[in-house]
């Protein structure tokens, strides 16, 4: 089956050389100013107004730049960076245990297991710093010691403490400080905000990226929106899965809508599966719920050493416990990294030793933690995480153990872009999780946050004026043949999707695609599955515009069409997943190939064949890999352990 054509390779063209401690320093001094008088005539469209988009938006503005701002929330702080829990990594080293800025590169390098930039990741560790005192000064309310110190405390991947964290509330607190600083801009005239607007298409002109269309999704109102350049931050792709960690508005059409118009998408097979979610219950859930990995700092992971014992977790004597993360890993112990524990987790599931209803779970024990440190203490640290899971779970967990599964999270994968944060496209950049940049294979906890408040508030706003230089460009009408054909695409689209009137819903296509890409594409993917996966993709796809039914029309709110065409994405964007994992044979990080396995079950790499990005150009008939090679000067691969 040929399933794509290899074309030219493709290279970072505006990374640095030299000393990789001055490489963003100089990019910074190298890369071309906008005078502030010329910025005010400039316009730059931000679609999504999470950590990336939120503090992107604000800071642009506050730079004297025009921003549009769209997000298909009714209001920006619903931004699903909201649901964020444990904290914010940054190289501070608060507590004197040895960080630094080269730890982090290190520890991120090695976490995403080789497979990311070596040049992206030591600026990401530098701004961290940065991070920190940008929030501090907006007010974050990070948990603090005793004598009022900013506190820290572990994640995986790491030996240090060095993420912050507000209780378990840490992106709800991040995003109302990258909130308030954007609604400040909105006051001030400098933001044009646009809640219950979604992204449908992108418009190019000349080459560039000139602006987008937009639906509101109130009145049905289809419209054009132009600017001198566009910054997509519209989060990740978890829910062509179905059941994930992610709201359920989560999508992926702002940026396929950018692919399928020259946008390369790179490394869609680096999918993130968490380990500390709430098991699955039952046929009838639309998502799942997430824990956060800081539980792991005082919850031990353990599950029977006999097989099929259903006995009640306080009736399990101590020696008759596997608390298998800290035998197998003992260096990290509890903390390894989240590709790694989820593996561990699906492993002793597998031999028949896992607990709660269908053996899908395994158990996360406070109980030494309460004792050695006190109920209250306990309390402080992880309260609303301990409240929201006894009030799905109808359990008490000071009283008893979590039960917690892995299931998908984050997506590594995204657009690929340039050192300055551009894609493949002059003039669309790309931010946040919506891009593929800095986490390789695999994120370590508490990565997310750290890179999309990067991006936004120190990253993109020194990049673009790069690019915005050689601006203001050419004004560009609706009347533009590109604006027209874009937006005639849009309603061409819709009105498809409404003409179908079939007999079955969408969200019964969705399910039964995301149970596809979990048990072909999932934790575990091999050479026969992935094949399976793409005939079943297909024919489910052409299933979909045969049968789907949606209710009502375009004229007016109709949530049965906002998903259709966010579903009718996301099996093109599952069936280019499935051919990037099976093009890929090697085991790296979120990519675990059954057939590519050292004897001990951990992953294999293969770097003499696979060091690269894969950067997939979209093809009307088969897609087009360009590989991007992966350079180490300062982290050089090694067999990844956390023993």
């Amino acid at each position: 089956m040929d399933l794509y054509r290899e074309g030219d390779p493709v290279a970072d063209t505006k990374a640095p050389d030299g000393p990789i401690e001055t490489r963003w320093e100089r990019r910074r001094f190298e890369a071309k100013l906008v005078n502030p008088a010329n910025r005010r005539k400039m316009t730059v469209i931000v679609v999504g107004t999470g950590l990336a988009g939120g503090s992107a938006a604000a800071t642009l503005a506050e730079q004297g730049y025009q921003v549009k701002s769209y997000c298909y929330q009714d209001s920006p702080r619903r931004a699903h960076s909201i649901a964020a829990q444990g904290g914010i990594n940054a190289a501070k080293n608060y507590r004197n245990d040895g960080d630094s800025v080269h730890r982090l590169f290190y520890d991120t390098v090695k976490g995403g297991d080789f497979r990311s930039r070596e040049s992206n990741v030591h600026r990401l560790a530098e701004v961290s710093v940065n991070i920190i005192d940008q929030c501090v000064a907006q007010g974050v309310p990070f948990a603090r010691e005793y004598g009022g110190l900013l506190d820290t405390r572990s994640f995986g991947g790491a030996q240090v403490q060095r993420t912050f964290y507000a209780r378990g509330q840490t992106g709800q607190q991040l995003l109302l400080g990258a909130y308030q600083a954007l609604e400040r801009q909105i006051g001030l005239g400098n933001v044009e905000m646009n809640s219950r607007h979604e992204m449908l298409e992108l418009i190019v002109v000349d080459g560039r990226a000139r602006g987008i269309v937009v639906r509101d999704l109130v009145t049905g109102e289809i419209a054009s929106e132009f600017a001198d350049a566009v910054v997509l931050a519209s989060g990740g792709y978890g829910n062509v899965f179905y059941l994930s960690t992610n709201a359920k508005g989560c999508n992926v059409t702002a940026t396929w809508r950018a692919h399928r118009k020259g946008a390369y998408f790179a490394n869609p097979c680096y999918t993130q599966i968490h380990p500390t979610c709430i098991p699955v219950s039952g046929d009838h859930q639309s998502k799942l719920t997430l824990m956060s990995e800081s539980l792991r700092n005082d919850g031990r992971v353990w599950v029977p050493k006999a097989k099929g014992d259903d006995r009640r977790p306080k009736d399990i004597p101590e020696d008759e416990r596997d608390y298998y993360l800290e035998r197998i890993y003992p260096s990290f112990g509890n903390l390894v990294p989240r590709d790694i524990a989820s593996r561990a987790a699906k492993n002793v599931c597998d031999e028949g030793r896992g607990v709660g209803p269908g053996g899908l779970g395994v158990y996360l024990d406070f109980a030494d933690a309460i004792q050695r440190l006190g109920r209250k203490a306990i309390e402080a640290k992880y309260g609303n995480l301990f409240e929201m899971y006894e009030r799905i779970t109808g359990e008490d967990p000071y009283e008893v153990p979590m039960r917690i599964y892995p299931a998908v999270h984050y997506t590594m994968g995204g657009l690929w872009v340039d050192y300055d944060l551009q894609s493949t496209i002059p003039g669309l950049f790309v931010i946040g999780e919506a891009n593929f940049s800095d986490h390789g294979a695999n994120r370590l906890g508490a990565s997310a946050l750290m890179q999309g408040l990067a991006d936004g508030y120190f990253v993109l706003p020194n990049t673009i004026a790069n690019y915005l230089a050689a601006g203001p460009f050419d004004t560009v009408e609706a009347s533009h043949p590109a604006a027209v054909e874009a937006r005639r695409a849009v309603e061409d689209r819709i009105q498809r999707l409404l003409a179908v009137n079939g007999d079955r819903t969408v969200d019964s296509f969705h399910r039964e695609l995301g149970q596809i890409m979990w048990e072909h594409c999932g934790m575990e993917r091999s050479e026969a599955g992935l094949r399976k996966a793409i005939d079943e993709i297909r024919a489910l796809r052409e299933e979909f515009w045969q049968r789907v039914r949606i209710i009502g029309d375009a004229d007016g709110l109709n949530q049965s069409l906002e998903k259709a065409g966010r579903v009718a994405d996301f099996f093109e964007l599952a069936e280019l997943m499935c051919i990037d994992a099976l093009h890929r044979e090697e085991s790296c990080g979120g990519h675990f190939r059954a057939e590519h396995q050292t004897p001990d079950g951990e992953a294999q790499r293969d770097d003499e064949r696979f060091a690269y990005v894969a950067a997939w150009e979209y093809g009307a008939e088969q897609p087009v890999l360009h590989k991007e090679d992966l350079l180490f000067e300062y982290v050089h691969p090694t067999q990844r352990s956390y023993k």
